[in-house]
């Protein structure tokens, strides 16, 4: 499941290089990440792994020009992110991210025709109809989000952000708040939609079992303040039942890295 790509040289869509991210408080400078460099390439699942407040989400907000970096830069086909752009949507992790008084298809017709991706509302129409179509909520087009559960309304920010057709989607622990069974389903069910149309997907999690299952590469940040320890290629290991020697040996592998202390760190293999 892993995308091809044309060898390491090939032109990263989306770049972080010596990113540092400090939040200004009453009384000190907190620094969220130091120097963090990566790249994603297109078509890849990119997922951002650490510790609870090593700077993983503070990082996805940067890429999404939420936040400007006290140093270094973040980059996407090649230009600075500063701000927002319909170029990179978010998925959050919260429940409370769909407009109240907007049905499901109304929803994602908001995103489109106020984020320039519809001309008028019958392409926002057919547009919202085709991507609620892939998330399997066809029944439910017409319903508003208090009738829906978690998982369905999580569908519904996957099916809104991925109409907006960014050229980064980012999620940030979008199934951290689900029950096992329906976080696993949804993980599947990620999964079924990149296959059907190999999108660019950067995503956080603090779980190793969701890094491995969704990731074709994980990078792995310190804890606090987050730095670069380890970037490894995971494609290979989602294919594996998650009781296997194998992945049991890779997550094993990851968790030591993870809960390593601080000091210097070095990208691996």
């Amino acid at each position: 499941m892993c995308p091809d790509r044309a060898g390491a040289a090939a032109t990263p869509l989306l770049s972080a290089k010596g990113v540092t991210i400090q939040y200004v408080t009453p009384d000190r400078v907190v620094t969220a990440t130091y120097e963090v460099d990566f790249e994603v390439h297109k078509s890849e699942r990119y997922i951002i792994l650490g510790p609870s407040g090593c700077g993983k989400s503070t990082l996805l907000k940067a890429v999404a020009g939420f936040l400007q970096p006290a140093s270094g830069k973040i980059q996407i086909d090649g230009a600075e992110v500063t701000r927002p752009g319909p170029d990179r949507v978010m998925v959050f992790q919260e429940f409370d991210q769909l407009l109240p008084w907007h049905t499901v298809r109304g929803n994602i017709m908001f995103a489109l025709l106020h984020g320039g991706r519809a001309s008028s509302k019958s392409e926002a129409h057919d547009i919202a109809d085709e991507y609620i179509a892939k998330v399997k909520l066809d029944r439910f087009a017409d319903s508003h989000p208090h009738t829906l559960s978690g998982g369905m309304k999580q569908r519904v920010a996957i099916a809104r952000g991925m109409a907006m057709r960014p050229a980064v989607l980012l999620m940030d622990e979008p199934f951290a708040s689900l029950d096992a069974l329906t976080r696993r389903q949804m993980q599947e069910e990620l999964l079924e939609l990149w296959e059907g149309n190999r999108f660019t997907l950067m995503f956080v999690t603090h779980s190793i079992d969701e890094a491995i299952i969704l990731g074709s590469r994980i990078l792995i940040l310190s804890a606090h303040p987050g730095q670069v320890r380890a970037e490894l290629n995971a494609g290979h290991f989602s294919h594996l039942n998650a009781e296997s020697p194998e992945f049991a040996e890779f997550k094993t592998r990851i968790h030591n890295l993870v809960t390593a202390g601080t000091g210097l760190l070095e990208k691996t293999a």
